[in-house]
């Protein structure tokens, strides 16, 4: 029988075929993908853009878990009527206008970039061309659907999926989770898969957001009265359900206050971007902003160090409207500080997830 080369990569752990028969069909194999994934962004800022993303998001029912009965109709006859054009208006004060695209899709393209360019130098051991990345969006586009099968095309039998989310919350990483065993549950031939668990606590993770405030305070022309961290919020029904989420963000600024040799009333927790008349975690983001100065904080700088990468949330949201607030309730200066964002300290935290998550594996 006549015989053919096998493909330069074989699965992980086991030794490669030295032939294919001649009439076995084309098959990559032997890679291994790395898959970043964040919460996602409209394609546009238009009316029906928004429509659709917005559609998506709050249909998820990890994100709203009230009855579907109840809120169908507050969904489609009323929010999906009205927020998309506010929102498009917002979105369209942070618009990378010469990528047309929200900030969140070009840093985490840039993220993943910088990943694979680092696996590239072999960083991580072992064969750095047998290591895919790529990235995705949990909303919107890419879907993760579509990078998956562009990962299995590319010989990917084995998949790295990272939640970029410090904190686990049923809403943001199970989520994605679960629209990945969805795109798993229409393959035959499934990659095996695990999944980076969240990093609230890594010494890499607070180390990046402690180096990241005292280079955001050393811009300043002012030396700030408190620093709030603050989070995004989730209902605090999440909590009384066992999510983990509020104990995993309480956690992270007492490391970080730690790292920094800073008291409670220097690095305060919030909680941001409630939606809803329902209960949320406490205190709100913007109630203690537009309180702080009665209080004698004058001069405020906030981080949001459960983002990875700044979007709507942070630009918006913290540096324009709450920025607002604060000075008009008799704040005198006031700073958002960055995201890690794909910046060196962020990138070490995602290099260093990575690197132990795919320990066995490289």
């Amino acid at each position: 029988m006549t015989m053919k080369s096998a493909p330069d990569f074989a699965a992980p752990g086991a030794p490669a075929p030295a032939a294919f028969p001649a009439d076995h069909p084309p098959v990559a194999f032997g890679r291994i993908g790395v898959l970043l994934v964040n919460l996602g962004t409209p394609d546009a800022t238009d009316y029906w853009s928004m429509r659709r993303y917005l559609k998506e998001f709050l249909s998820d029912r990890r994100v709203i878990e009230t009855s579907r009965l109840i809120w169908w109709p507050v969904l489609n006859l009323i929010i999906l009527s009205l927020r998309p054009g506010r929102k498009g208006k917002d979105y369209d004060t942070i618009w990378n206008k010469e990528r047309d695209e929200g900030p969140l899709k070009t840093i985490t393209r840039s993220q993943a970039e910088k990943l694979a360019a680092t696996i590239g130098e072999g960083a991580l051991g072992g064969d750095p061309s047998r290591i895919v990345v790529d990235w995705a969006m949990r909303y919107g586009n890419p879907s993760i659907a579509s990078r998956v099968e562009m990962l299995q095309k590319q010989g990917c039998e084995r998949i790295l999926l990272v939640p970029l989310y410090p904190h686990y919350a049923a809403a943001t990483t199970a989520t994605v989770c679960d629209k990945m065993f969805d795109v798993l549950k229409t393959m035959r031939w499934q990659p095996i898969l695990r999944v980076a668990p969240p990093w609230h606590d890594d010494p890499v993770y607070i180390e990046a957001v402690a180096d990241s405030i005292v280079e955001g305070l050393s811009k300043l022309d002012f030396e700030p009265d408190m620093v709030l961290a603050s989070y995004h919020g989730v209902p605090r029904e999440y909590l009384d359900k066992g999510d983990p989420y509020h104990c995993h963000c309480m956690k992270t600024t007492r490391l970080v206050r730690e790292r920094l040799g800073w008291g409670p009333e220097k690095l305060m927790t919030t909680f941001q971007s409630r939606f809803g008349p329902a209960e949320w975690l406490r205190p709100y983001t913007d109630e203690t902003i537009k309180a702080l100065p009665a209080k004698g904080v004058k001069k405020l700088a906030v981080i949001t160090p459960g983002f990875v990468a700044d979007c709507l949330e942070t630009i918006e949201e913290i540096g324009i409207e709450n920025h607002e607030y604060f000075m008009e309730a008799g704040g005198e200066k006031f700073a958002r500080i960055a995201c890690l964002n794909d910046s060196a300290g962020g990138m070490k935290v995602i290099e260093a997830v990575v690197k132990r998550e795919l320990s066995g594996w490289v």
